[in-house]
């Protein structure tokens, strides 16, 4: 009887202990009683729906498993903006304003508190930003352009302070599932060989992350755009629907520059651009402006506001537009430029360091 028992218990351990671990969240939304939210998540540059909930009398369950600890949103369905929330095998509760998403209180899993942590303090470095912004944009009113620089130095030394801190965070917390979120980050304004470095210190047990794969799949595609690589190829229609291939522009000196309607830097870079036009196109410089807007008649209206004269092409998908996914574009205004065969030679020059540049290739 005792084996019988012995047996019994062992069966029902190793039946419990079969069961896959799952996690729960259970949520409170406040001004929101009825409807649906949803859990996503980010795969090539979009948000992906994994599950979704109903909402009934302000409250919501999601349930489901994870390998791994990973980063995944919620999103209300009818409202703006998204929560972040860190999901592991637990059981977590989230309560939100509806109309502050962003701003949920997340509890039950140890990974989203050292999100929450590590988050508080970039934040406060960032908030730091405030003041001399505020400043900024009266000095701006004012064109007291000598006060501007110097706000413009200051922030520029808080947001490279912001930067320090995430880079120290990952060196100091190489196996912090956190750690390639803040790698992901900062690696906008890295170069590639560097988000290189820096995946090298993970911990190789967060290599399956999806985060890591991403890194991964963009470096190995700015490694394809990068200065001295041959200009990959591509066809989009222009704004009239006629098809424009790339190559089509080789034998001049060629800006590849990605820009959008909405976006209030690129609109500030485009008389620089214009201006640079002007003077070089003659000598042998010309420009094809990829843009990420969604918007057609925006984006025609800008182009003639500007006065943008050169070649135009998009798909008027946003930033799922596949040029700048090929090109690995993850902010604007970006650009690059092309010699007459078609090999990238500079990447990201401006105002005077770019008709800098065009006088060197294009001298009298």
């Amino acid at each position: 009887m005792k084996n019988v028992i012995s047996l019994l218990l062992f069966l029902a351990f190793l039946f419990s202990c079969s069961q896959p671990a799952q996690y729960t969240i259970n949520g409170t939304l406040e001004e929101y009683p009825e409807g649906k939210i949803y859990l996503q998540k980010r795969a090539d540059g979009e948000f992906v729906k994994i599950d979704s909930a109903e909402v009934t009398e302000g409250l919501f369950t999601i349930t489901g498993t994870v390998e791994i600890p990973e980063m995944y949103y919620l999103s209300i369905e009818g409202k703006r903006g998204s929560a972040a929330i860190w999901i592991e095998n637990s059981e977590m509760t989230l309560t939100a304003h509806a109309d502050t998403l962003y701003k949920a209180e997340i509890t039950g899993s140890a990974v989203q508190d050292e999100y929450t942590a590590f988050q508080d303090e970039v934040r406060d470095i960032y908030e730091q930003t405030r003041e001399p912004y505020q400043k900024y944009r009266e000095a701006e009113e004012n064109n007291d352009e000598e006060t501007m620089k110097q706000l413009d130095e200051m922030m520029d030394s808080i947001y490279d302070s912001a930067e320090q801190f995430q880079k120290d965070f990952i060196r100091k917390n190489p196996s912090s599932y956190i750690a390639p979120s803040a790698l992901q980050r900062i690696s906008y304004s890295m170069e590639t060989e560097e988000i290189e470095e820096f995946l090298a210190l993970l911990d190789p047990s967060l290599a399956t992350t999806a985060i890591v794969a991403d890194l991964k799949e963009r470096v190995e595609k700015l490694k394809k755009v990068a200065i001295g690589q041959p200009a990959i190829d591509f066809t989009q229609n222009d704004q009239e629907g006629n098809p424009v291939t790339l190559s089509s522009l080789y034998g001049s000196y060629l800006l590849i520059d990605f820009w959008a309607a909405w976006c209030g830097p690129c609109r500030e870079e485009n008389p620089n651009v214009v201006a640079c036009y002007k003077e070089f196109h003659d000598k042998g410089f010309d420009v094809i402006g990829v843009s990420l807007d969604e918007d057609k008649e925006a984006w025609l209206k800008a182009i003639e506001d500007d006065g943008l004269t050169w070649t135009h092409v998009s798909d008027l998908k946003g930033w799922g537009n596949a040029v700048s996914n090929m090109y690995g574009v993850n902010s604007i205004p970006s650009s690059m430029i092309l010699d007459k065969e078609g090999i990238i030679i500079e990447k990201n020059l401006r105002g005077e360091d770019l008709k800098n540049k065009l006088a060197e290739l294009m001298p009298e």
